[in-house]
């Protein structure tokens, strides 16, 4: 193997013709996207079972982020390596499922070796290839042309921009899926609960917020003695004034207790009612955490009460509480 001076300008170029031959690569497909492309998604909506993808080499591993991708978007699909299929795996595809087999040539020997097989259990296969007259397409019910022109390899000998190609025509295949299955945000979060959208999209006031003897709450006349003592049971900065009905109708916090004090007040008069703030921010507990999230940003606050049906207090939480729960 033979070395070259290293040469930044000749580096960067190349970067750059990389660039360019794999952009023009996905633009060939996008102006060859036609009728094949759709049957192919109306194919994968009416099948039963999953979308069992398939390839050797690079393009068993782009094959991989295929399935991963389908899967994720509301369309169940596997990966199943075409050598362990030989030796068992074949077993994993049914007949309600249907195959996505790739290979930039057509001609793999693994996929060739089970194909019949995949056929003869009436399984329908729809080939990704660039090649055209390839044993691949030749089986197949349903061609996607995923050829190009070169490699972006200057030998053009390494998958480079036909491994670019597969990847940008299985994500357009899963976005067609995505969008005539009408599969939305709250669908994307289901099946990833352990990611940020799931935590924003299915994570409810209910889930995070305090309840029972963890929210401080005092009637209208008590005061403003028996009010601290409420909040620093509490531990959450405010206390909520509460009626007879159990709904809040005030807050009162210890930035109010702070600026009575800086204020020269009589501490020893007041109720509770008397120096609360009316109407206080609330939410109720079925809402999405990420609402009350937004209602906090929205009117600079730091805490809301949350509420039932009828209006009445059963809990209350703060930005800390929702920095817990990775919500914000």
């Amino acid at each position: 193997m033979s070395s070259t001076a290293f040469d930044p300008d000749v580096l960067l170029a190349r970067a750059r013709a990389t660039f360019d031959i794999e952009a023009a690569a996905v633009l060939g497909l996008k102006a060859r996207l036609g009728p094949s492309f759709t049957d192919a998604v109306r194919r994968i909506l009416d099948v039963r079972g999953r979308v069992v993808v398939m390839g050797m080499g690079k393009s068993g591993h782009v094959g991989r982020k295929i399935a991963a991708t389908l899967a994720s978007t509301g369309t169940p699909a596997m990966f199943v390596h075409p050598a362990e299929a030989s030796h068992g795996d074949l077993g994993m595809i049914k007949a309600v499922d249907i195959v996505l087999a790739i290979s930039n040539s057509g001609e793999s020997d693994e996929l060739a070796a089970i194909l019949p097989v995949v056929k003869r259990q009436g399984v329908p296969l729809i080939a990704m290839t660039g090649g055209a007259q390839s044993m691949l397409a030749r089986h197949a019910d349903l061609v996607l042309d995923s050829g190009v022109e070169k490699e972006a390899c200057p030998l053009n000998l390494a998958p480079t921009a036909s491994t670019t190609a597969q990847m940008a025509l299985g994500d357009a295949l899963a976005v067609a899926l995505l969008e005539a299955r009408g599969f939305g945000a709250e669908d994307f979060a289901r099946s990833h609960p352990g990611g940020a959208l799931g935590r924003k999209l299915l994570t409810h006031v209910s889930d995070v917020m305090r309840a029972g003897d963890a929210v401080p709450r005092v009637a209208p006349n008590v005061g403003i003695s028996e009010l601290m003592r409420a909040m620093s049971r509490g531990g959450f900065g405010a206390a909520a004034i509460v009626n007879p009905q159990g709904r809040a109708t005030g807050i009162f916090t210890d930035g109010d207790l702070r600026r009575l004090i800086e204020a020269g007040a009589d501490l020893r008069t007041p109720t509770a009612a008397e120096v609360m703030h009316a109407g206080p921010r609330t939410i109720r507990a079925d809402a999405l955490a990420v609402e009350a999230a937004e209602l906090m940003e929205q009117h600079g606050i730091t805490r809301l009460f949350v509420v039932d049906g009828e209006g009445r207090l059963v809990g209350a939480l703060n930005t800390t509480d929702l920095m817990r729960a990775k919500v914000i």
